[in-house]
């Protein structure tokens, strides 16, 4: 099974997914972050883009990855990962549909104030990060058309992120 974490940045995701990790038997977490991140080293590099999400191989590369460690490992991967393009998650959950690989999907939500104020004092990017900022705005049309439809949303504005990952944890094992 993959448990997903989706939403903007500040909205918890990559502390929340080891706490997930934790709660969850025989689960892993796999950033697929660092497929993207793969790609941008190739040399020369790919076609230029202001995100690796664009490049058609992140998707099924993402997918085929879970897929293999899966067949490997079993269990659980907690996927940490930012996908607000509709038709790039419709791939993503089509390929894994196709391995037969269940789904949970779940948005970390907080409010655009909370998630301003998390940028701004973020320690790991650095405060007021630009490449953060400027996904609020896609994150809250996103998730007005599709994104809040296609999960289970967890409103992270008051919780701690130990509080996020019980009730995720909660909510697989139900």
């Amino acid at each position: 099974m993959i448990v997903w974490l989706n939403g903007t940045h500040g909205a918890g995701k990559t502390t929340t997914s080891p706490l997930v990790q934790r709660l969850l038997p025989d689960s892993r977490v796999f950033d697929a972050e660092k497929v993207g991140e793969t790609l941008m080293d190739i040399k020369p590099g790919l076609p230029g883009t202001d995100n690796f999400q664009h490049w058609p191989p992140w998707r099924p590369l993402v997918v085929e990855t879970a897929r293999r460690v899966l067949d490997y490992t079993g269990g659980t991967l907690v996927v940490p990962m930012t996908v607000l393009v509709e038709q790039y998650w419709r791939e993503i959950s089509a390929g894994l549909a196709h391995h037969a690989i269940p789904v949970r999907h779940f948005v970390l939500h907080a409010d655009q104030d909370t998630l301003r104020g998390r940028i701004a004092e973020d320690t790991v990017v650095g405060p007021n990060s630009s490449f953060r900022l400027k996904y609020l705005e896609p994150y809250a049309e996103a998730a007005r058309t599709w994104l809040h439809d296609e999960a289970e949303v967890i409103d992270t504005t008051h919780l701690t992120p130990a509080e996020a990952a019980r009730q995720i944890a909660e909510a697989v094992k139900s």
